[in-house]
This record gives structure tokens, sequence and C-alpha cells, in this order.
């Protein structure tokens, strides 16, 4: 199994299975055991997420699959974590795997460095963006989640908390307030330094700089409520790409919208390989 060196000098392992053209995936692509997968299944998120990705595209492409964003929370990067230098990770992950072209596919903040990757190099031979607007993206609110998260890590007085999703008793709709994780200073001021440094950020004038194809998909009910922990603030991440749907495609973007789905939900593996096999297929081929 091959390993990238990253931008801090740490290592990430990198997995390759499956021929044709090459996708980069940032998952975890070992199925979450224990105690910690039974915590997953109860609020609807799969445990073997990654894998199944993996699984529903190797049969068809080169997957490249490496757990970024747990490598981050292991091996924090409190003041380095910037767009530029995440990039510069991603880039470093294909080049460890020997790929010069390559599509890639993130979700949540994976599919922010996705942007932010694709004005940085002419390799990528296409993008999928999910659960995160390639225009109007809330980093301004993010970056008042993260340095609300970040506070509360550093106070001695409270535990270092950020939010999942969980089920409200009285219903099914998801709090994302009320499932809290232990999380350290280092590992919060990481995404503090992401997003401040993505405060200036215009992404509707980056969008000159995408040179390849281009796809994003949201859940429709993806809008999410942090109570005051984490700054009082509302994250929507579906209406800018349903109100902006028409500039998006007129932009070159295919857009897919998954009815009724939250940011939990729209992330299943069941919900994204029917979007993201036929679409990768008909930009790259396959290997078959």
């Amino acid at each position: 199994m091959p390993e990238a060196r990253l931008h801090d000098e740490s290592t990430i392992a990198v997995e390759v299975q499956g021929r044709g053209p090459t996708v980069l995936l940032p998952v975890n692509p070992q199925p979450v055991e224990g105690p910690q997968a039974e915590e997953m299944r109860r609020w609807g998120a799969d445990p073997a997420l990654g894998r199944s990705l993996v699984d529903g595209l190797s049969h068809a492409f080169r997957v490249v699959a490496f757990d970024y964003e747990g490598h981050v929370l292991q091996v924090p990067k409190p003041d380095t974590l910037t767009p530029a230098n995440v990039a510069g990770d991603l880039l470093a992950v294909a080049d460890a795997a020997g790929a010069d072209r390559f599509a890639y596919y993130g979700y949540s903040w994976l599919a922010l460095a996705g942007l932010q990757l694709a004005i940085r190099t002419d390799r990528l031979a296409a993008l999928v963006m999910g659960g995160f607007p390639p225009l109007d993206g809330p980093y301004a609110q993010m970056l008042q989640v993260t340095t609300a998260t970040h506070a509360m890590a550093s106070s001695p007085r409270s535990t270092a908390t950020t939010s999942q999703p969980s089920k409200e008793s009285s219903g099914d709709e998801l709090d994302w307030s009320q499932v809290e994780v232990s999380l350290t200073e280092a590992q919060t001021r990481q995404f503090v330094t992401l997003y401040q440094a993505l405060r200036g950020f215009d992404d509707r004038a980056a969008q000159a700089r995408i040179s390849c194809p281009c796809l994003c998909f949201v859940g429709s009910a993806d809008e999410i409520d942090y109570d005051e922990r984490w700054g009082g603030v509302h994250v929507s991440l579906a209406d800018p790409v349903i109100s902006r749907q028409a500039e998006l495609e007129a932009l070159g973007w295919q857009v897919r919208v998954l009815e009724g789905l939250d940011h939990t939900q729209a992330t299943q593996a069941a919900q994204v390989l029917p979007i993201l096999r036929p679409w990768l297929t008909s930009r790259l081929g396959t290997g078959s």
C-alpha cells in the first residue's frame, strides 16, 4: 500500500483498487467497527461508507482511497491546514498513486477541498462536489462555527465538541446540536485556520479557473441550525445550489438535488453511487 507525504511531512496510507481512469476518494476504505460503528448507525451514518464507495466504483475505475479527514484528526495541522496546503496534499496523494490525471469526489468540507484543488491544477479530469455549494458557499458561517468550537476546546471548563446529526426525541428530524464528540484544541484550530484563509474567497470569480467537467449534488433538506454553543449560526448548503441551479448550469455544472434528504442522508452510498457512476463514466470512460 503506497503512502503519500503531506505538507507537514506526515504520511497517509493510500489504497488503490480497480483498473481504468483514476478517481481520488478522500474516504476511509476500512469499515469502522465496534461501539463507534454502533453509534454511527444509531444516527443514520454508515460505518462502511468509504468501503461501499470504493467497491461501487472499482469495477470501472482505478479508485484511490485515503482517509484524509481521519488523518487530520489523528495528526492535526493547527497552523497549516490552508486551502493551498490541502490542495497540495491531494496532489501528493495522486503522485503517490502514480496518477497524472484523475477525477475527484469529495463530500462536505472535502468537496470544498476539491474546489480548491480544481482552481490550482490542470490535472483534474473531473470534479464532483457533494453537500457543499460551488457558489455562495457558507464560508463566513463555517468560520463562526469553527471559531466557537475552538473556543470551547480552549476553555479549561468546557468539553471540546463538534456537532453530529441526531434524531430528536419527538420525531425523525435531524438535530445537529445534540450528539457531541470531544475534540482537542489543535484539532479544532486547524479548521479555524482553513476557514480564516477562505474568508475572502470569491467562489463566483473562481469558476473561470476551473477547466474540467463538474458535477454537484445536495440534499434538498441540507439546512443546518447550530445552537448558541456554535454561534447560533444557520448553515445553508441546499439553498445556494437550488436557487442558483440555472446559474451553475450556465457555468458548466451538472446539478442534482436529492429531494427530502439532509446532510447525512445525502452522503450515503445508495444515494451517491447512482449519481457518481454514470456521470464519471460519461466523462472518463471506464476500465472495462
